[in-house]
């Protein structure tokens, strides 16, 4: 099927085009929805997509086994954008909207959920250890502020009562924090050092 009818499509694993009326369109098993999916992983009426303004959101309908938004399960109606994934059941399914001008913005897009510890760049999980997560969580509380090596050192290694942390375990552990969070760690555009005072978060 060749792409001849603008707006918003989905591609499934054949890579087949699904589009998107304007006014939305719901996914499930029954024929009534406006793409089908024959599976038994699939409910009924399992997941919808649809338009406000000029952006598209995805929510689950309450299906059984959820909806998957580049892995992370749909909770709330959550926008959705060019070249991301949609997982329903089990048929994963590329998100298109060739109208959108809005690429990936050179600045990363980080999410953190500090209660339910979730970490995300750019809508995508990031994994991290509890010692990064630690870091990351700390900054991220005191986002656009400076931190100084003994503060972070304080709240990441709390078992060190004495606070002797070494400015190298920090140093180090930023630099692991960077590889996963920055496009280009040796280029940061989150996590900065300020030179003498120790580190800055910078988020919008």
């Amino acid at each position: 099927m060749t792409h001849d009818i603008p707006g918003p499509y989905l591609t499934d694993p054949n890579k087949q085009e699904h589009h998107l009326p304007m006014n939305g369109a719901v996914i499930g098993r029954a024929l009534e929805c406006d793409i089908v999916i024959a599976s038994k992983s699939v409910s009924r009426e399992h997941t919808r997509l649809y338009r406000e303004g000029r952006r598209w959101f995805v929510e689950d309908m309450g299906s059984t086994n959820g909806t998957y938004l580049n892995d992370v399960r749909v909770v709330a109606a959550t926008d959705i954008r060019d070249g991301d994934t949609l997982t329903v059941g089990d048929v994963t399914f590329t998100f298109h909207d060739p109208d959108s001008t809005v690429r990936e913005t050179p600045i990363p897009d980080l999410d953190v959920d500090v209660l339910a510890g979730v970490v995300r760049v750019n809508r995508r999980a990031v994994s991290l250890s509890p010692k990064e997560f630690a870091l990351l969580a700390y900054l991220y509380e005191h986002r656009n502020q400076v931190c100084s090596k003994d503060e972070i050192g304080r709240a990441v290694w709390p078992e060190y009562e004495n606070g002797n942390i070494f400015d190298y375990q920090i140093e180090n552990l930023v630099r692991r924090l960077r590889t996963r969070i920055e496009h280009d760690p040796a280029n940061p555009q989150l996590l900065f050092t300020v030179r003498g005072l120790g580190y800055k978060l910078i988020t919008t």
